[in-house]
């Protein structure tokens, strides 16, 4: 039993290394596009559309959760990257708090797109009385929500210091053992919440706009609006799926390993294992999302386009008159 220990002790040691090397290079790579896309998103949907029913205010406010994670990626690959973290404890439980905010409100907003869209599509009456204020209530509320059901997040984890005084931070920080019933409390409101009622809700927001679809097209009604709501809700299913399934199948496992109600060595070191690459991937979502803008919202599209083009008429007139004033 104590050559099994040993052996799962030298081979974490030795995936610990790995692990930092992993957290760097890829968010090192989500960092530049990352930044620049969501900037952009959030500059064009905030300056250049008005439209109420294409589910705006929700876009921007995933973009400002996509772009809080994204202005913390420095920090963390400063850590990843020297093992050491000087900044001092108040900004490390932040940027570590900011990674779960993130994962939370983006899956939040992701249903309320898929809702809106869902909605607007099969009541279009329903649309035309829609304020612009409500979406921005909503939001507030999932903030605040969001906010609250994240801070476990942060408040089981232990501050801690090595003996030089270096203060560790993120994954290295000391998990604090919870009660059985605070434990399976908390899994249960992470994988229902947070993973299992969002997907589900997306998953009837699909197959209504489907049905909607078929039914349209026997009457020979079905529009473009109709075929744009379906893609978007299938892209919002698919960044879903692929950022942030991972993560919870795996999350449920990985609490009940810190929590020693999985004891099997070879078990646990899998979990452990696989719980870096799963936050890795939820990560992706930053680049993801803006996706969803672009190639989904014919009136990001067109802005962009507009704009980009009167730049640069701008730039070749300007050019022109210094020239000919030059002559």
């Amino acid at each position: 039993m104590t050559s099994v220990n040993t052996s799962c002790s030298t081979n974490m040691t030795v995936w610990k290394h790995t692990t930092n090397q992993l957290y760097t290079y890829v968010y090192l790579i989500i960092f530049i596009p990352g930044l620049l896309c969501n900037t952009l998103a959030l500059w064009v949907l905030c300056r250049f559309i008005s439209k109420k029913t294409k589910a705006v205010i929700f876009m921007i406010n995933l973009t400002i959760a996509d772009l809080a994670h994204v202005l913390s990626l420095p920090l963390r690959i400063h850590y990843y990257f020297k093992d050491e973290w000087p900044f001092g404890s108040g900004l490390c439980m932040l940027c570590f708090y900011l990674k779960y905010l993130n994962m939370y409100a983006s899956i939040v907003f992701l249903v309320c797109i898929s809702l809106q869209r869902c909605a607007f599509l099969l009541r279009p009456f329903c649309a035309r009385n829609w304020k612009r204020r409500y979406d921005i209530c909503i939001s507030a509320a999932v903030w605040l929500v969001v906010g609250l059901c994240c801070s476990p997040f942060i408040l089981m984890r232990r501050k801690s210091n090595s003996g030089n005084n270096t203060t560790t931070c993120f994954k290295d920080l000391p998990m604090r053992q919870l009660g059985l019933t605070s434990a399976i409390s908390m899994m249960v409101g992470a994988e229902l919440l947070g993973f299992l009622g969002p997907l589900i809700v997306i998953g009837v927001c699909t197959y209504l706009i489907v049905k909607s679809m078929r039914r349209r097209n026997q009457k020979q009604q079905s529009t473009g609006s109709t075929r744009k709501a379906l893609r978007m809700v299938r892209v919002c299913t698919g960044v879903f799926l692929f950022c942030f399934a991972p993560y919870h199948i795996n999350f449920l496992l990985y609490l009940m390993v810190t929590q020693n109600i999985i004891t099997n060595c070879e078990a646990g070191q899998a979990i452990k294992i696989f719980h870096p690459i799963s936050l890795c991937i939820a990560s992706l979502n930053c680049c993801l999302n803006p996706l969803i803008y672009y190639f989904l919202t014919t009136e990001f599209k067109q802005q962009l386009s507009q704009h980009g083009s009167s730049v640069l008429r701008g730039r070749l007139m300007s050019t022109e008159s210094t020239s000919s004033f030059r002559d």
